[in-house]
């Protein structure tokens, strides 16, 4: 069933950095001739892989040159006028028009801000909630509540205290729902911080709301990990049965042309693989993002056939793109993919890599970004997919707990039909 678009614009509006971003309206006319509008608001990303679709940014004196007016434009003068009064059969029919729009292509936040909006406009027009909307565009039976990987230290781009890896995560295993599982992560963030301020260290908090205290000392690293295991222990829980540790390196951020910059040596390749290697023998360590930098392909290849019992996920390498995902599944890079609509552009083609990915056998994690909303598509994709796993955050800063609380009206809505049950595994002795 066809629904025409009556209207579609855009405004700017503020992410959770402070700088602008682009929110999108779209209104759909159904065939009983009842409209449905619905809005989505797009984050931006600090740290980036070289190959994600353009953000459009004005580049000018308004907003240090972080304004959005351009995406705007591309929205009211070019998606509009040639697609308000059209109808189209489904949401892949609509991004491919927006697609082949224009010969100058798309700003990733235009197009995507008006992917989402079709998309949930879409879902209104034939009565279907959005997460169960998704579940049938990818043919799940979308039941499975997501394990949270909450971030609670912060480094790298998100924060300024000298600790290049760029999130330290907690993930909750042996718990019956994702209620629990949340509760067990929200107790541990807040033993963490009371940790902190008994050993006289800032509790500020960094872009993804984990805390970013200034640690000294050789190896700053092992520290925040050490904290942390304590801050689980205090909380109630054991490490490595109830809860286990995950990472974000972000070594593209710290990747130099001789090597990796890391804790004040130059290493190559091998040498920062050993520090992970070692740091999942002294620690509950079970996933680690983005190890090495998006170009080292070889370097990924030696991670995956070293560490290959643990999670080993892509996002700078693989910006949720099947062509370069496609590339690692060749090579045997890798084995996860993280997922974030923002990377590609629109919501047609992000579903076609979690496809790809569960096709393939890797593990995908649904993903917000550094400069996020208080939009919860994520947390719907994240149910309707069945990835098992979601980043969003922290447990403080609303842009984050947003979702957080729209997956606990998931599970509510669900009732007995929910399931919790995650597809980060323990590695094998």
């Amino acid at each position: 069933m066809k629904n025409q678009v009556q209207k579609i614009a855009a405004m700017e509006v503020l992410d959770s950095r402070g700088f602008p971003t682009i929110e999108v309206s779209l209104t759909l006319e159904d065939s009983e001739g009842r409209s449905h509008t619905a809005h989505a608001l797009v984050p931006s990303g600090a740290s980036r892989g070289s190959a994600e679709i353009l953000e459009l940014r004005d580049e000018n004196h308004r907003y240090l040159g972080k304004g959005v007016r351009k995406a705007i434009d591309q929205v009211e003068t070019l998606i509009a006028p040639q697609t308000v009064g059209k109808s189209f059969e489904d949401l892949n029919h609509w991004d491919k028009t927006l697609k082949m729009l224009s010969d100058t292509p798309l700003g990733g936040n235009a197009l995507l801000g008006a992917s989402m909006a079709y998309a949930r406009a879409h879902a209104s027009a034939h009565h279907l909630s959005l997460d169960r909307y998704l579940s049938q565009s990818l043919g799940t039976e979308g039941r499975l509540l997501p394990l949270p990987l909450m971030n609670i230290f912060n480094g790298g781009k998100h924060a300024d205290n000298g600790l290049q890896i760029q999130e330290f995560m907690i993930a909750p295993l042996k718990f019956e729902t994702f209620s629990e599982g949340l509760r067990a992560c929200v107790e541990v963030f807040h033993h963490l911080k009371q940790i902190l301020l008994n050993k006289g260290l800032s509790t500020a908090v960094g872009d993804e709301g984990g805390f970013a205290p200034v640690l000294t000392g050789k190896k700053p690293h092992t520290q925040a990990f050490h904290f942390i295991l304590q801050a689980i222990e205090k909380a109630g829980y054991r490490p490595d049965e109830d809860i286990v540790l995950a990472i974000d390196a972000a070594a593209t951020e710290f990747c130099t042309d001789s090597g990796y910059a890391f804790e004040g040596d130059s290493l190559g390749t091998q040498d920062l693989i050993e520090i992970y290697r070692s740091w999942t023998q002294q620690f509950p360590l079970y996933s680690i993002e983005d190890g090495l930098a998006e170009k080292d392909w070889e370097g990924w290849q030696a991670l995956t056939t070293t560490l290959g019992r643990y999670q080993l996920v892509g996002d700078d390498l693989f910006v949720t793109n099947t062509q370069y995902l496609q590339k690692g599944i060749e090579l045997k890079a890798a084995n996860a993919i993280l997922i974030k609509p923002n990377q590609i552009g629109t919501v047609s083609e992000t579903l076609k890599t979690i496809k790809l990915a569960k096709k393939s056998q890797y593990q995908f994690i649904i993903s917000h970004r550094s400069g996020e909303t208080e939009d919860t598509f994520i947390a719907d994709l994240a149910l309707a997919s069945e990835s098992g796993q979601i980043k969003t955050g922290s447990a403080c800063r609303t842009e984050r707990v947003a979702k957080y609380n729209q997956l606990l009206r998931l599970e509510k809505k669900l009732g007995e039909q929910a399931r919790f049950s995650s597809s980060l595994k323990r590695p094998p002795l």
